[in-house]
C-alpha cells in the first residue's frame, strides 16, 4: 500500500473524525472508504455516459427507438408485478 499525503480544511478534518469515530473505525479508515466511494461513483457516472453516448449513436445509426408511452405502459405493467413483453423499437425518421 503507498502512502498518500492529503491536506484538508481543519474543520473537513475534525467531522471527519468525529464520522469515524461515531461508526467506530479509525479516521484513516473513514478517510479511505470515503474516497473509495467517491471513485467509485465516478466510475459508475462514467459507465452510465458512455452507456448513453452509445444508445444515442445507436439510435441516431438506426432510426429506431423506443416510444415513451410504451415504455411507461411496461413500466406501469412490471410495478403491478405483470409479465409483460418488453416494448418495441419503432422507427422516429418520417
Amino acid at each position: 500500500m503507498s502512502t498518500t499525503s492529503l491536506k484538508i480544511p481543519e474543520e473537513v478534518k475534525q467531522r471527519a473524525v468525529a464520522a469515524a469515530k461515531q461508526q467506530g473505525v479509525t479516521p484513516h479508515a473513514f478517510m479511505v472508504d470515503a474516497i473509495r466511494a467517491a471513485v467509485a461513483s465516478a466510475e459508475k457516472r462514467a459507465r452510465f455516459l458512455a452507456d448513453a453516448i452509445a444508445a444515442r449513436a445507436e439510435a441516431i445509426e438506426s432510426g429506431k427507438g423506443y416510444a415513451a408511452e410504451d415504455v411507461h405502459a411496461f413500466l406501469r405493467a412490471r410495478a403491478q408485478g405483470k409479465s409483460v413483453p418488453k416494448p418495441r423499437k419503432k422507427s422516429w425518421r418520417a
